[in-house]
């Protein structure tokens, strides 16, 4: 192994491992959430690649700890949101959109190691990657919901694009998927026992075929669970307005309705909303610039918005996990509230790549 690459910060490892570029996660006791800094310096290490031509490929992984990436700086934003009006969370989301842009438009293969808990932020930088690898220990969630956000980080490009109202499911529902239903969805292009993670490092590392190698280290998964409710799935939540999927759900009385429609009811009404609409549009968008764009509207304005704060209050903070959501029902979420939402920022506001 050589070290060409000096550590930009304590949070974020990188190294040159062969032919490869190893950005390595380093908050272990955050699961690895991403910070700004973490951001940034993962966008230098990228840019710095991209122009090296002894760089063939970029592996994302992360280090000791139960995640790959469990979401980013929920503190940091719920301060900003209560504190200055937002501006630190707008300056977050901003260095976060635009590396998420910058992997997806990435000019060389990247693999991400989903090798656990992948949520919120750990979604935004894997998903971008050519190739997405899970294993047995893979935890996959949008779970925005939950605390009053909504499933950003290019979660409306990804969703929207799932068969079958796979995506609208997890938007609403925050629902974990493991390895093997990663794989089935789609949102992941490999399934590796995680004692295989290391040979395929270092075999991409030494100059072999992305492909080939994640194939011959390829294992059968389990089942994928969630393929026994693909057709409640797309039935329930087929409407693209909250109130058709819950009363879809409410005439369903068999225990995985039941389930699901519970758990709705626990989420923001507004962040449901929001996060319909943002799937509904981003489907008829043409680039993945325009959707960041789109969810960067959306998140400086949700962000000051009562439900985000509160929901980091029940969820992370108090962890009484009683929010109060204002507005409580989904009748109180009108057009009006969601159009002011994704409504066009000042043009020197508005969110542009790097």
């Amino acid at each position: 192994m050589t070290m060409d690459t000096d550590i930009l910060a304590a949070e974020i490892l990188t190294r040159r491992e062969g032919g490869a570029g190893v950005i390595s996660l380093n908050r272990p006791k955050a699961i690895h959430a991403l910070t700004l800094g973490m951001c940034e310096s993962m966008s230098l290490s990228l840019a710095g690649w991209a122009a090296d031509s002894e760089v063939k490929a970029v592996i994302i992984e992360h280090s000791e700890g139960r995640g790959f990436c469990s979401g980013g700086d929920i503190n940091l934003l719920r301060r900003s949101a209560l504190e200055d009006q937002g501006a630190e969370g707008r300056r977050f989301f901003l260095a976060e959109y635009q590396l998420n842009h910058q992997l997806f438009t990435y000019p060389k293969p990247v693999v991400a190691f989903m090798d656990g808990v992948t949520m919120g932020g750990g979604v935004g930088i894997s998903q971008p990657a050519q190739f997405r690898v899970a294993t047995e220990h893979t935890r996959f969630a949008m779970p925005e919901t939950g605390i009053g956000l909504f499933p950003d980080v290019g979660g409306g490009w990804y969703l929207s694009r799932l068969e079958g109202r796979l995506g609208q499911f997890l938007a609403l529902t925050g629902a974990r998927l493991d390895g093997s239903e990663c794989l089935w969805a789609g949102l992941a292009t490999h399934y590796l026992p995680s004692e295989a993670l290391a040979e395929a490092k270092r075999r991409i590392a030494a100059g072999h075929e992305i492909g080939g190698v994640l194939g011959a280290l390829s294992v059968k998964p389990p089942e994928p669970k969630i393929a026994a409710h693909e057709a409640q799935i797309r039935k329930h939540f087929a409407g693209d307005t909250l109130e058709q999927v819950l009363s879809s759900l409410e005439a369903d009385d068999s225990e995985w309705a039941v389930r699901e429609l519970a758990t709705l009811r626990t989420k923001s009404p507004q962040a449901c909303k929001v996060a319909l609409r943002q799937l509904a549009t981003s489907s008829r968008l043409v680039s993945f610039e325009q959707n960041m764009a789109m969810e960067y509207r959306i998140a400086s304005r949700v962000l000051v918005l009562p439900d985000f704060a509160e929901g980091v209050r029940a969820v992370i903070v108090d962890k009484d996990q009683a929010p109060q959501w204002n507005p409580p029902t989904p009748e109180g979420v009108t057009d009006a509230m969601l159009d002011a939402i994704f409504a066009p920022l000042a043009p020197e506001e508005e969110w542009k790549p790097r």
